[in-house]
């Protein structure tokens, strides 16, 4: 019993020593949500720009430390073709390696894959932080992760909102799938008090866009005489809206403007239509618009607006996207 007890205290005075050697503020490792943990997409693929350090094991003089070519392949010593290495895991290129030195060269090799330097997968962070930029992932992020990287909101020009604008796919590498349909690509919308607070949160995928308004807006969107982005220093009413936009085009269908509203940190949507024609009349009472509403002065479905205004937010990001060779 008390060879027990000994045993029990010395565990326990070795677990506060390597508790004390660790540097403060130590990222824990977070478990990734149900159902993403070893899916296949969700693994690290090797991209253009990564460097891979290659062992071959017990044959030391072909072990190498080298960058994906712009070809998408790498060249090893004693192999006659190149092999295609961007959009594998590094066990699938491991797998490739070996068979190759197999067939020509060596007997049962052992081989091993490490992309040292991760650059395939990245985020692009716009709008009103202090280091907008891409950042590329090498492991799973959180939205506020993801802002901290680029610095935090910049204090003087940044408005209450998040948007993340998320095209369709986990990865950069499209795996030879056809493009995202409009279906996939999803607005996100945040409050960007509740995501420094914790209150919303989501996981970082590939190729997401992270913009961080500069302002509280509205979109305005359709039949009007200029359709886009509204701000709003202070809340705005729906005839407000419109009035920015310069106003309705002719033979616009004013009986059923519809205002879409996101609910914060989801993709579910509401869509509430007025008669303009009631309100300005003063019969119907004039709306009050909430950040990032959209109004919508057309029939068009709500994805192919939303998908309308992901593609302004993206304007001028160069594509972080690419097909297998």
């Amino acid at each position: 019993m008390k060879l027990l007890v000994g045993v029990f205290i010395l565990i326990l005075c070795l677990s506060s020593a390597l508790l004390a050697q660790m540097p403060t503020g130590t990222p824990i490792a977070q478990t990734p949500p149900s159902g993403q943990n070893g899916d296949r997409d969700e693994r690290y693929r090797i991209g253009f720009q990564d460097t891979l350090e290659i062992q071959i094991f017990r044959h030391p003089e072909l072990s190498v430390r080298t960058a994906v070519n712009p070809d998408g392949t790498i060249r090893l010593f004693r192999l006659n073709e190149p092999i295609v290495a961007v959009c594998k895991t590094e066990l699938e290129l491991a797998d490739d390696i070996q068979k190759a030195y197999e067939k020509d060269y060596l007997r049962d090799p052992q081989v091993k894959v490490l992309a040292a330097d991760q650059k395939s997968q990245s985020v692009a962070v716009i709008g009103a932080v202090k280091t907008p930029g891409q950042y590329y992932l090498s492991r799973k992020v959180q939205l506020l992760q993801i802002l901290a990287s680029a610095g935090g909101p910049d204090i003087e020009h940044v408005g209450s909102r998040i948007l993340v604008y998320r095209p369709g796919s986990s990865v950069n590498c499209k795996m030879n799938q056809d493009a995202p349909t409009s279906a996939d690509v999803q607005l996100l919308d945040f409050a960007l008090k509740d995501v420094q607070e914790g209150k919303s949160t989501l996981w970082m995928q590939a190729g997401d866009v992270v913009s961080v308004m500069d302002a509280d807006h509205v979109f305005v969107y359709g039949n009007v005489n200029k359709q886009g982005i509204v701000r709003m220093r202070e809340p705005i009413t729906l005839t407000q809206a419109i009035a920015s936009a310069e106003g309705l085009k002719s033979a616009t269908a004013q009986d059923s403007i519809r205002v879409i509203r996101q609910k914060s940190g989801g993709v579910e949507r509401t869509e509430t239509v007025y008669n303009f024609k009631e309100i300005a009349k003063g019969k119907a009472p004039d709306p009050i618009l909430e950040p990032n509403d959209i109004v919508a002065v057309s029939q068009d479905k709500a994805q192919s607006i939303l998908n309308n205004i992901g593609r302004s937010l993206t304007n001028g990001i160069p594509s972080i996207f690419y097909r297998i060779p």
